[in-house]
């Protein structure tokens, strides 16, 4: 990489919270913030964001009238957008590139159902243009009254480290000095569980069970992913910046051939050459830890960690991931485990996974490496540091 990014500012909301003291403290509590869930046929766990942050999205809805009829997967990225740009002195000239792994999801079943029990198989008026991929930048951009370019796209769980990947490369090309990433997700509805739930993946619903989702549990011979929602979003400027949160000091990306729609190859070769790409310019060694994308599924997990002893060798940094705590957010999950990364740097504090025996080193966090991943092997690697 050329020349450095900085992250000079970040906000989020997820089932951890949306302020940045409240979500480092439940980080390190040893609890996760799974909750079992009554669907309208099944039970299943998934990560909600808490009521008062519901409160608060309700206020924003409430705010506009044009904001009622957008789906909550828009609604989280404004909210955390408008967070992120007050902590930034940035004109009305930067870029947006907000993406989703599924869009918006909730509306788009209720435009269907609605349309399914309708006599003459009408639908409402906006159900097209609230229901659009398109529509979560469009909607940032309008809220926030920029002029630059905005993007909204899917790549599956890998989506939000794509928006960064984007938002780098506009700024390395010279089009742009700012630009505004992240990724939003939705998803925890009736039909979309069900769907994860038919892949053979998805949490068991035993309400007596301590930890529903074992990612990084190399040793669990079942498949414990469980989703869970939330949106990031980050402010990227040129250079390394005296605000800055982090720098980015190397990215990586690869996509290997489809074996099958879901599954990556059992060492993870995307993995590799992604993580290869990010390190080009580092010595592994210099490596603290490592944000693991480890859904909790036994393949997922035991293919990424094998494509990073196959990097790392004996030289293993300290490994971590967050699914177990908040769920699978689809494609916002490569920008919670940033967040992470970053908050750990901030803290000097490594936070491990509490049912691992693993002891963390007690060592200065100065490099973290962010892995993400989605169907299909689209792996992103992203290396940031310390400022």
């Amino acid at each position: 990489m050329n020349e450095p990014v900085s992250i000079c500012a970040i906000a989020s909301v997820s089932p951890l919270g949306d302020e940045n003291a409240t979500i480092w403290e439940n980080y390190c509590k040893n609890n996760h913030y799974l909750s079992l869930r009554n669907f309208d046929k099944f039970e299943a766990y998934v990560g909600e964001i808490p009521n008062d942050v519901n409160l608060n999205l309700e206020k924003l809805k409430n705010s506009d009238s044009k904001y009622k009829s957008l789906d909550r997967s828009v609604l989280l990225a404004m909210y955390t957008a408008r967070k992120a740009l007050k902590q930034v002195a940035w004109n009305d000239e930067f870029g947006v590139n907000i993406g989703s792994s599924r869009g918006a999801t909730e509306l788009f079943e209720k435009y269907y159902d609605d349309f399914l029990t309708d006599s003459k198989g009408k639908t409402a008026t906006l159900t097209s243009p609230t229901t659009t991929l398109g529509n979560i930048a469009s909607w940032v951009a309008h809220d926030l009254q920029t002029n630059g370019p905005v993007i909204s796209h899917s790549i599956t769980c890998s989506t939000a480290l794509h928006s960064l990947l984007n938002g780098i490369a506009w700024i390395r090309s010279g089009m742009s000095k700012t630009f505004l990433v992240g990724g939003s997700e939705a998803a925890n509805t009736d039909f979309t569980v069900a769907q994860m739930r038919a892949l053979k993946i998805y949490a068991d619903s035993d309400p007596n069970q301590k930890y529903p989702c074992k990612a990084l549990d190399f040793n669990k011979e079942k498949n414990t992913m469980a989703l869970g929602e939330g949106a990031v979003s980050i402010c990227l400027e040129r250079g390394i910046q005296k605000n800055a949160l982090a720098i980015i000091k190397g990215i990586g990306y690869a996509t290997e051939k489809l074996k099958h729609n879901i599954s990556i190859s059992s060492d993870a070769e995307c993995f590799q050459k992604s993580m290869k790409m990010a390190l080009k310019d580092a010595n592994v060694a210099t490596v603290d830890a490592i944000v693991m994308h480890a859904p909790g599924t036994v393949k997922g997990d035991s293919s990424e960690f094998i494509a990073i002893q196959k990097i790392f060798g004996e030289q293993l940094p300290m490994l971590t991931s967050n699914k177990w705590k908040i769920g699978h957010t689809l494609g916002t999950s490569g920008m919670l485990s940033l967040e992470l990364a970053i908050l750990m740097l901030q803290n000097q504090k490594f936070i491990s996974v509490p049912y691992l025996k693993e002891e963390p080193k007690n060592t200065p966090l100065q490099t973290i490496l962010v892995n993400a991943v989605g169907f299909g092997g689209n792996a992103v690697s992203i290396l940031i540091a310390r400022n």
